[in-house]
């Protein structure tokens, strides 16, 4: 009997379209947090998924007759979801933990917020560099970019034909470790400056003991540390702009690395 018009096969597909749009949307930047309803996302996973449908069409072999079978099929959907999320949200991070290091150094490591997407705490700094680094991706159309990507992933990588080689561990191991060296260059500019700086009142507290560090020091990082700190967010534009070139290329080569 058929559900809504559907043929078995079909439902089967939807169901796997879904399964691959809505984990991606649940990790991506703008709708993985707890600001966005959890209904909000699955409609908005729901309404891809209707859009791609009459264009993506997986061959009916592909469905295994077995509840164990079937079972791998959905957890190798979920998996490609995941991987596509990480590898979007490692930029991210990369901002996030490049403030984390200046504020660090300017003597914020105790004045920390709650962060609206995740509900925990997180440093003031990079949760200003995160929301920089969301409305330069939205401003270069890199969500468009991640659209057209997903829409393609399914002639890429057809459903249910996930293969996790080496290739793809080796890859994502080395977009992690990008993460780290992009959150320095991030913070390249601050980083430098306030160490020069503690270098200099270091060098002030050994000549000059009768002037109190602590009280000077203080200030006088934290306005070094915004003003060289606003210059890093000017570099971000940069980074952000080499990143979204390079985006969907990067997708397509992880993706091709998971077909089997």
């Amino acid at each position: 009997m058929d559900l809504l018009g559907f043929s078995p096969d079909q439902f089967r597909s939807f169901i796997l379209i879904f399964i691959r749009m809505g984990v991606v949307l649940f990790l991506f930047p703008i709708f993985g947090g707890m600001m966005v309803p959890k209904s909000v996302k699955a409609g908005l996973a729901l309404l891809i998924t209707i859009i791609l449908f009459p264009v993506v069409k997986p061959s009916p072999e592909l469905f295994p007759g077995t509840v164990l079978g079937s079972v791998n099929l959905l957890l190798s959907e979920l998996v490609l979801g995941l991987i596509i999320g990480l590898s979007v949200h490692l930029f991210f991070a990369a901002v996030q933990l490049g403030g984390q290091l200046v504020g660090f150094q300017m003597g914020f490591a105790i004045a920390n917020v709650i962060d609206p997407e995740t509900g925990t705490q997180g440093s003031i700094l990079a949760q200003f560099g995160y929301w920089i680094a969301l409305l330069l991706f939205l401003m270069l159309n890199g969500h468009h970019i991640l659209l057209d990507v997903l829409a393609n992933s399914f002639s890429v990588v057809k459903v249910g034909s996930l293969g996790l080689g080496d290739g793809i561990f080796e890859r994502i191991v080395g977009a992690s470790g990008e993460m780290f060296s992009m959150a320095i260059k991030v913070g390249a500019p601050a980083i430098a400056a306030l160490l020069l700086t503690s270098a200099g009142f270091g060098i002030v507290a050994k000549l000059v003991p009768q002037v109190n560090i602590l009280i000077v020091a203080f200030p006088l990082k934290i306005a070094i540390g915004l003003f060289f700190f606003g210059v890093s967010l000017q570099l971000l534009l940069y980074f952000m702009k080499h990143y979204i070139g390079e985006f969907e290329g990067m997708l397509t080569v992880m993706m091709r690395l998971m077909r089997v």
